[in-house]
Formats: C-alpha cells, structure tokens, sequence
C-alpha cells in the first residue's frame, strides 16, 4: 500500500513539473466511475411487475435548420473600387477560352500573353490522360433542398452528456479546396498548377472532380439549408493569374467566379474564409523541368517550388491581388495551408514565412484590413511513447517544434527558428534580428490541421545521428512514428491508413498550442475517413457513418473541455470535408460528410454532418448571428 501511494504521488509531481495535460499512464482499480449517477441511486434490489403492453414508444424528429439570409452585411476593408488604386496601373485584364490537345493552334503568336501563349503553357504541362468529360459547362442555377432530405437520422443511442456551451463568437464551419473539389481545370481561362499534373500511372486526376466550379451555387444552398454557418475554400492562383508572374495580365473570369461565389455564399447568409494557396503552386515556378515536382525534396513530401527565387515577390504580387478584390467581404484569411508538406528545403520555408510576413503587413498596414490572418499548419501531434521517459519527451518535443515553431516561432513569437529545425536543414536561411521583429504578430491566431495524433520516441542512434543523416528512413522528423501505445493497443480506431479517432490527444494537443503560442488556436481541418466506405454496396449504406459522426462529436466535446476546463481560446473548428473529394490521387479517401455519386455528381447528406451541425447548434447560444 505504502509502494502504491509512493507511486502515485510520484507521478504527480511528474505532472506538476510537465507541461499542462500531458498524457500519462496512471493505474487504476475497480469499476469504472460513473459521475453522473451520484443523483440517482437506485434501491439494491429491484422490483418486479407485470403490466399491459402496447406500442407506445415514441420517436421524435426534426428538421436541419437553414441558415437566414442576412438582413446586413458586415465589411472589413474598403470595396474593390478604392481598393483597386493600390494595385498598379499597369496591371492589365483579360479573358483566355479553354484547352484541349486537339485545339487548332491559335493565330496571337506575337501577343506574349495571348490566346496561344496561353494554350502553350497547357501544351508545356501536357497534363496526363487529359480529359474534359464532365457534365458541366457553365453554371448550374441552384435549386432549393427538398426538405425530405433534411430530416435528421435516428440519434446514437450513446452520445455526448456534456454541459457545455461554445463560447458566442466561436467559427464553426466547412472547408474544402479549389484541387480537390472545381474541376474545370483548362477552362475560362485557368493556368496549369501543380495539382493539374499530380497525376500518374496508379493515380486518379482532378480535371472533373466536383465540378463544383459550375456547381457552387448548389454546393452552398446544401450547405445553408444544413445550417452551417462558416464556408472555408480555397482559390487557385493559375485561375487568378495564369502566367502567375507579377506584371502578367489577370483572368477576368476567374476574378468574376470567386466574386460570385464570395457573393453567394454571403447571400445566404453564410460567411466565407479564404485560403490563398492550398497546394496548387503555378507551373511556371517549375522553371524549364516541370518532372521537379517528383524529385526528391529534403522537407516535405512533394516539391511545392517555394524555393525558387521569383516564388515569394510573385505570392505577395498575386495576394495583393486577392485584397483588393475580396477583402471586403472575407473575414478571415490563409496565406498557406500546410505549407511544410510542400517545402523542399531551407529556402523554401525562408519564402514561406517572408512572403506571409509581407502579406499579413499589406493587409493591415496598407489595406487596413480589420480581418484576422495567419497560416494554417500540418501536425498530428506529437506524444512521447511514455511521458515519464525523458527521451520520449524530448522526441515529442522536437517532432512537434520542427512542424510547428519552425513557422510559429518567428510568426507568431517574433523568434528564430527552432533548434529542431536548424540542427537538421543545413540550408536554412538564417533570420536576422529586422527580420524577427517585422515576422512577430504577422499571424492572428494558430491555425493547425489535427486530424489525429502521433506516438514518437527516439529513433536508433537518437535525434542527433538522425539529423546529420539524410538518408534516415526517419529522416527529417528524426522520431519513430507509432499509432500505438505501451501496451500494444492502437491510440484509436483505425481509418484510412493513418486516421485515427484520438479524442483525449486533441486536448492535450489544444493546450499544447496556447501554452506554447499564447494565441487564439484555430482548428481549420479535421475530419475522418470511415473505414471500406467506397467499398459500401450502397449510397445507404455509405450516408449513414456513425464512426465519423463520433469522430466530429467527441472532438468537439474536447474542444468545449479545452476551453471551460483548462482556459484555452479556441477560436473555432472547420470540418473536413463537406463533400466526398479528390484527396491528392486518390478518390478512395472519403473525407467528405456529403457523398458524391460521380457518375451524376449527386450529393447526398451523410449521418456524420446532421449530427455535427446539430451538436453546435444545440450549443452555441449565439448561432446565427455568430
């Protein structure tokens, strides 16, 4: 008795002398507690009776509640009309047609951004097993959602039993991005990316997806008459600017689309949030070699051409752009969405965060934008194999700094690179002290994508062999990655390949973030892939996904704790995704709380989204005029 007290106070003092919700294994005996019964308790021995039956048990239902139309809508910058002076004058503005390998070759061979120079860049890219079979060509006029389609499902006989509100001004949205959901990919005008030409033997391309370049007016009625409040997309730059390049002429097209989407979306009542790049770098940035985008990269895991030396002045170029068109309706914006995934190397992130300076900068300083801004980040968190075990500590720990403070530091603290990231990218460019103090504060919150959490501990040899030695298979991150614990249990039920419903880690992750950053954490991608779902034999089937339902439930009850019990400003949550998509090569992967039958491009809303929307609704005091 006298070990078993020892021990327990021993691994209190451990946690006091820890960070703040730390996992750690404590051992326990007997039944598990039960709080909620502390009223209740029933005699020790029942008594039984006969009674007449008949069937009289009820069932109640309801219906998904849209959102408003709004009788105001509120602004954060000047309108496009005065807005547009600080743009230069030389900045032109024109329309290019659409592309396929049998067009005739057009006649405007002395234009340097005309009708051929454009096709020529799609000739140039020659994306693979080009196709434009979608059903689309124009956009669809949206029709109201019958509301046999909005009843809610038979509640989880199990769920939630918290007590808790979201605080008044809490985001709760959806996201999804331009690569994964538009389609339309050589059309009005629209330049080659990155994700134009992702595709290779094995793996599935984006040229129709969602078609939901002609569809968003339906894709955002689903989304208002489900009652979702935040819409979160992305905007393609090659759509913008398809020759990327500052000085080169703007897409009207494309300015007009994202207009009208932001308009819409706004329409009904809605508001939008904007990420500036998710993934799909120009292909200009490729230089002469557009095959580098398969080269091996010393960082990330594709080669998303941050490097090269024209990258950051063209970004802020064409962000600028983007300001002074939107910026008067778009609250909140992301310069980046994960940008460590697609860094090469140190000069890859050295444009990443001084090109998201600038624009954060431009933004406040120049548009006086009254928005937030800031740059979302990749990581499944971190946690030591066994936090009494000093080295797994440390493991975590640098696993975490070099996906996070390596952007988070000088952004958001106005200090220098982690010692993870320095002691492992011989390259990097190092921050003077002007820098540091022009970086600091340029990101309003902690944006991060915590779709599940990572158990880390040294590997062979430890960090510091690891990091000298490219060619580690646990090279760059420098820790063993598991997806179970001590005793050999997985850390949650499995999904997709490494998708795992982590609940408790979210916590500890939500404190992590605001104890280390000291800012508001923006959790602005979670979501969960059921597993064998596009294997289901039935639309069914595939609607009714009570794992991912208790993936977005509990998750957002560890928010509600996160911020009533330890203090933590959660800033708000949006779901991934609010339609089955495109997931990087892969149409398998289902993300989405919608499925999309590809054939007709049929949406369908699955269990998991009424569920979700009812458990915020049922808990934000403040819903619609939030």
């Amino acid at each position: 008795m006298y070990l078993d007290m020892m021990f327990v106070l021993a691994v209190t003092a451990l946690l006091l002398s820890r960070a703040a919700a730390q996992q750690v294994y404590v051992l326990t005996q007997g039944p598990s507690p039960r709080p909620q019964c502390a009223a209740c308790r029933p005699p020790a021995t029942p008594t039984y009776r006969f009674s007449s039956f008949s069937f009289t048990q009820t069932e109640t239902y309801r219906y998904a509640t849209s959102i408003a139309p709004p009788a105001t809508t509120k602004t954060y910058a000047a309108p496009f009309a005065v807005l547009k002076t600080l743009l230069p004058t030389s900045l032109a503005t024109t329309t290019w047609g659409s592309w396929s390998p049998n067009d005739t070759a057009a006649t405007d061979t002395a234009d340097p951004y005309g009708q051929a120079a454009w096709s020529s860049l799609w000739a140039w890219a020659s994306p693979p097993n080009f196709t434009t079979t979608g059903i689309y060509s124009t956009t669809v006029s949206p029709t109201a959602v019958p509301s046999s389609e909005l009843v809610l499902p038979p509640a989880d006989y199990f769920g939630p039993t918290d007590c808790y509100t979201f605080p008044a001004d809490f985001i709760f949205g959806v996201a999804g991005s331009s690569a994964q959901i538009e389609g339309a990919v050589a059309m009005e005008g629209k330049g080659p990316n990155l994700m134009d030409v992702f595709a290779r033997p094995g793996i599935a391309d984006n040229y129709v997806t969602n078609e939901n370049y002609f569809l968003y007016k339906q894709d955002i009625e689903r989304l208002a008459a489900m009652g979702v409040r935040y819409y979160s997309f992305s905007i393609a730059w090659s759509r913008i600017l398809p020759f990327a390049l500052p000085g080169t002429p703007v897409n009207s097209a494309g300015i007009a689309h994202y207009d009208d989407l932001i308009n819409y979306t706004l329409a009904k009542g809605m508001i939008p949030t904007v990420t500036m790049l998710h993934f799909d770098t120009p292909l200009q940035f490729y230089a002469a070699n557009v095959t580098d985008r398969f080269k091996d990269v010393l960082i990330g895991y594709v080669n998303g051409a941050y490097q090269n030396a024209t990258f950051e002045d063209a970004f802020v170029n064409y962000a600028r752009i983007l300001l002074a068109h939107y910026s008067d309706r778009v609250p909140v914006w992301f310069t980046f969405n994960e940008p460590l995934l697609y860094s090469d190397n140190g000069a890859s992130i050295n444009s990443v965060v001084k090109a998201h300076a600038r624009v954060a900068h431009y933004y406040k300083d120049v548009v006086r934008g009254t928005g937030k801004i800031g740059v979302k980040l990749n990581d499944n968190f971190g946690v030591p194999r066994d936090p009494r075990n000093d080295s797994d500590v440390a493991a975590a720990n640098h696993f975490n700094d070099f996906q996070l403070a390596t952007f988070w530091n000088p952004l958001v603290l106005g200090e220098d690179y982690p010692d993870a990231f320095k002691m492992t990218i011989p390259d990097y460019v190092p921050l003077s002290a002007g820098d540091l103090s022009y970086m600091r504060g340029t990101c309003d919150f902690v944006a991060v994508d915590p779709y599940t959490a990572t158990v880390v501990s040294q590997p062979p040899g430890g960090i510091a062999d690891c990091v000298i030695n490219a060619s580690s298979p646990y090279f760059p991150y420098c820790v063993v990655q598991e997806t179970n614990n001590t005793f050999g249990w997985n850390i949650g039920y499995r999904s997709y390949s490494y998708v795992y419903i982590t609940p408790t880690y979210l916590r500890t992750y939500l404190n992590y973030l605001w104890n280390t950053f000291r800012a508001p954490v923006f959790i602005t991608e979670f979501g969960f892939p059921v597993f064998g779902e596009a294997d289901k034999a039935s639309v069914a089937d595939m609607v009714f996904d009570t794992p991912r339902s208790l993936y977005y439930l509990s998750f957002m009850t560890e928010v509600l704790r996160a911020i009533w019990e330890d203090g933590v400003a959660v800033m708000g949550a949006l779901a991934w995704s609010f339609a089955d998509n495109w997931e990087f090569g892969d149409y398998r992967a289902r993300f989405g709380m919608q499925v999309v039958e590809r054939e007709t491009q049929t949406r369908y809303f699955k269990k998991s989204f009424f569920d979700l929307v009812a458990f915020v609704r049922d808990r934000h005091p403040n819903y619609e005029a939030a």
